[in-house]
């Protein structure tokens, strides 16, 4: 089970939202490539972006802050990166910057054929993002819910050769709620593909539930406010699950 930092880029800068809005962000640094350095540091094994200008704008925003990050970390470890990607050429040109997935959410639904010429185009290196309120996948950085079910949705984008699904419960991310681990569990389970969780960790007692979890196909599990405010230590919890996942392991 991989615990993955997020960097959510807002101006530049490192930032949380709340519930995905805006104008609740709060600034934790205006050094990305420091920061995400600091989490290389602390034995993090994925880094996950997110250009929140570009997700609102739909195209890319905050290209010079994701250079900056990925120059900091030098092919160390792998980055996944999404917000505002609507065509092929960006995701060739972030590719060819360094990033070694390209998470797309609201162009895989909005703009047909565009996820599966992506998986076609780039085989192995394309995520699906799914954010979803009461089952309902949301787009447009949040800001509007579609009528679209989470698992159909999925099980198409599982078909179309996505490498896996970012399942994000929006009702919970940056609110420190703790893990819709129902929903996520429902989800996996439908599927073949592994899927990481995101929205709403906590604290040390989230990492336990995410890994019990884990034979589900639950490879990894995205956090941000609680490593930034302190509510879960980021080393501890990677340390746990990795004692937890090789648990599971001797299980099988």
């Amino acid at each position: 089970m991989l615990i993955i930092p997020a960097i959510d880029l807002k101006d530049g800068h490192c930032v949380r939202l709340k519930q995905g809005v805006m104008e609740d962000a709060t600034v934790f640094s205006e050094q990305p490539g420091k920061m995400a350095a600091h989490w290389l540091s602390q034995g993090a094994r994925r880094l996950h972006l997110v250009d929140l200008n570009g997700a609102f704008a739909g195209k890319p925003r905050n290209e010079a802050a994701i250079k900056e990050i990925v120059d900091a970390l030098d092919d160390q470890i792998p980055i996944q990166l999404g917000g505002g990607i609507r065509d092929l050429d960006t995701i060739e040109r972030y590719l060819d910057d360094g990033i070694t997935y390209i998470i797309i959410g609201t162009a895989a639904i909005k703009i047909p054929g565009f996820l599966q010429d992506a998986c076609n185009a780039f085989p192995g290196q394309i995520i699906a993002g799914l954010d979803a309120k009461e089952g309902k996948v949301a787009v447009d950085g949040w800001s509007k819910i579609t009528g679209h079910d989470v698992i159909d949705l999925a099980k198409k984008f599982e078909d179309y050769g996505v490498e896996a699904i970012i399942y994000t419960d929006i009702g919970r991310d940056g609110m420190l709620s703790g893990v819709n681990i129902d929903a996520t569990v429902d989800l996996a389970r439908q599927l073949s593909i592994p899927v990481i969780a995101s929205g709403g960790i906590t604290n040390i007692d989230d990492v336990h539930k995410l890994c019990e979890i884990e034979p589900e196909g639950i490879i990894g599990a995205i956090t941000g406010r609680a490593i930034y405010e302190g509510s879960l230590d980021f080393k501890e919890a990677q340390a746990l699950a990795d004692k937890l996942s090789a648990a599971n392991y001797d299980k099988s």
